[in-house]
Order: structure tokens, then sequence, then C-alpha cells
């Protein structure tokens, strides 16, 4: 009977410990109240426009009640000047994509890729009063930008913006919703603020499609919608040298 009493009273140890522990985990994987620096950011952020459908995405923002930034080319905004209007009048950033997207011209000389980003700001302070300062390099940064080119953009008071996940819209505007979603929402390993690369071009329909449920994935999750600009630290690819 003293056995029997025995293994009862082990058995209730035993029981006890691991519904402890498992109590213990429940709670530790409930994150504390982030301190302010350590909230978790995310920036939405949109290539290639101005187009017809970059109206589809700005009507999707307002839905939900978040903002982006546009990086936008200039040669696509005649003919959507009010979309920039928009973009500027709900508070949305706006940023500089060069002015005509074209690889081997751009790229032929740091003179003409500051003259494209230039022209393009000049363009838009026509629109909305202000001059963009932030940029991104047409198909990244990568292999591209040294210290000496960083140095430069910044006396012109350019500010570069790469990203840490992409939509990957890019390579193929046809990708299936639910990859785009899938891609989109990938961020393991990847360090906090977020930032989104996508396109609203007009070709991108199924990006359009994809957006809602981003959005509401890193609502869940609890992420803040912020808007890039000139004060926000500059993300870009390692350095070329």
């Amino acid at each position: 009977m003293k056995n029997v009493f025995l293994k009862l009273s082990m058995i209730l140890i035993m029981a006890i410990l691991v519904c402890s522990n498992y109590t213990y985990t429940v709670k530790a994987s409930k994150d504390p109240i982030a301190p302010e620096d350590d909230k978790k950011l995310i920036y939405l952020t949109f290539d290639d426009g101005p187009s017809v459908l970059t109206e589809k995405v700005l009507n999707t923002l307002e839905k939900h009640g978040v903002k982006a930034t546009f990086f936008l080319i200039g040669n696509q905004i005649q003919g959507h000047e009010k979309t920039v209007i928009r973009m500027h009048e709900e508070g949305h950033g706006i940023g500089l994509h060069t002015y005509s997207h074209n690889y081997n011209k751009i790229y032929s000389s740091r003179k003409n890729f500051i003259a494209e980003m230039l022209k393009t700001q000049n363009i838009i302070y026509d629109l909305i009063g202000e001059r963009p300062t932030i940029i991104r390099f047409p198909f990244g940064s990568s292999k591209k930008l040294t210290n000496a080119y960083l140095e430069e953009l910044h006396k012109n008071n350019f500010t570069v913006y790469d990203w840490n996940i992409d939509m990957r819209d890019g390579i193929n505007c046809n990708t299936p919703v639910y990859n785009l979603y899938r891609f989109a929402t990938n961020k393991k390993n990847v360090e906090n603020p977020i930032i989104l690369l996508m396109h609203c071009d007009y070709t991108h329909k199924n990006t359009c499609a994809a957006l809602s449920k981003v959005i509401d994935y890193y609502k869940k999750e609890g992420y803040e919608f912020k808007v890039i600009d000139s004060t926000t630290p500059e993300m870009y690819f390692k350095l070329r040298k």
C-alpha cells in the first residue's frame, strides 16, 4: 500500500511539473509590451508608378487606413498627375525612381543617374510644391552603390532605400495571388523594420488583389505602418568596393 501511495505521489508531482512548464511556455510566448524604439515597423513601398492601377492601390490603402511610399518614374507621371496629387494629399510618401527607368541610360554614369532623379523631382515639385529626396535605384542598388557614390547622392540631399522583403511581383507580374502573399509575408530572418517591395504599374493586377491580405497579415502580427521620408534611416544593400 505504501508503494502504491509513493507511485501516486510521484505521478502527481510529475503532472504538476509538466503543467507548470506548460503554463510558463504559454506565458513566455506572449511578448511583453515593446518599448517605443522596439516597435514592429513595416514600410509598404511601391515602385514603377504612377499608372491606372495605382488608383486601385490607393483605394485599398484608404480602405485599411494605412499609408505607403511610392517611388515614381518621371516619364509616367503625365496623364496621372491627379494620382500623384492624391498620394500627397492622403499622406503617402513620394520618392524618386529616375525619369526613364532605362537601365543602360541611367547607369551609364552617376551624372545621368542624378540628372534623372532631379528631373523627376522637379516634375513632382510642380504638382505638390515639395521636392522629394528619398530615392530607390531601379533593380536595387546592389553592385552599383559605393561609398563615394553614396556621398555624392547625399550632397544632392538624396537618401537611398532598398528593401528586405520582396513580393517578387517585379520578377513576374502574373505570379498567382497566393504566391505573392506568401513572398510578401515571408519575414523569416528579416530584421525590424521591414521595407516591403511591391509594384504598381499597369501590369500588376495580382499585386492589387494580394494587397489587402498582406495588410491584414501585418496588422494581426502587430506591425505599425510607416511612411518613408527624409528622416527615415537609410536602408541599402551592401556597398560595392
